[in-house]
């Protein structure tokens, strides 16, 4: 079976990075993809990607070494296992908020006895060889996202599934939920304070934390406190930015 570059960083102790795909296109993916990313995530949930443009995003990744994952919209078997067969060589499931939801998590992508995947790699089994099914439940990685008070009073029970191999902060929607302003980077106190929290006990359970950023300081910096697994903005940001910054200069008055 094709490795998981993930596991292998991980086992070396390095930081593995992630970048963010909103934009439903396949010619974008491929052109993410060319530019030297660890794994790049097809985001399910927040991005305008549908299920049509999902498989042309997938192969176009597939032209590069870098690994595909699938951000799913929610923790929901069906949408789970089809991004599982399709290629994804890892998921990251939203508003896991207690030990059960990551018990169920671990259940819809594993096949049995592990879990209840159901069984239909039919592009899987192309992307990572035709041993896949013997060895896919050691070699997918499974993100739970802890985005929530509920998920912080439930955090040790939660990252004691057995399983599970990562957890995800969402800064924004972690900073809604305790009451403070949703940003990814200068993130308010009570925001910080958890999410140092959430690093220390995933450690400490020897799972791995990854972490959406708006800057590369800040996630050089979360990667210096132990995050392992860093996002750095998003295909669409990335082009917005990149569009300003060529209208900003080219506004500017020219020399005489």
């Amino acid at each position: 079976m094709r490795t998981n570059k993930i596991r292998e960083k991980w086992e070396a102790d390095e930081p593995v990075l992630n970048g963010w795909l909103t934009i439903s296109n396949g010619f974008s993916a491929e052109v993410m993809a060319h530019q030297g990313y660890d794994t790049l995530t097809v985001d399910l949930q927040h991005g305008v990607n549908d299920e049509m443009n999902l498989i042309a995003m997938l192969q176009a990744i597939s032209t590069t070494e870098t690994v595909p994952i699938i951000r799913v919209p929610w923790l929901e078997p069906g949408i789970i296992m089809k991004a599982l067969d399709m290629g994804a060589y890892g998921v990251i499931c939203p508003m896991i908020n207690t030990a059960e939801d990551a018990k169920k998590f671990v259940e819809y992508t594993s096949y049995a006895p592990m879990g209840r995947r159901s069984f239909g790699p039919i592009r899987a089994s192309i992307y990572g060889g035709n041993d896949y099914p013997d060895h896919a439940n050691d070699m997918i990685v499974r993100f739970a996202m802890i985005e929530t008070a509920e998920a912080l009073d439930n955090l040790d029970a939660i990252l004691g599934v057995e399983g599970l191999d990562a957890i995800y902060i969402g800064p924004s929607d972690l900073s809604l939920s305790l009451g403070c302003k949703p940003t990814f980077d200068e993130v308010d106190p009570p925001a910080a304070q958890a999410i140092d929290h959430i690093l220390e006990r995933a450690t400490a359970h020897g799972l791995r934390a990854g972490i959406h950023n708006g800057t590369t300081a800040s996630a050089r910096a979360r990667i210096g406190k132990g995050f392992r697994f860093v996002t750095v903005s998003s295909d669409a940001r990335i082009l917005a930015d990149g569009s300003q910054a060529i209208i900003a200069e080219m506004k500017d008055p020219l020399e005489s």
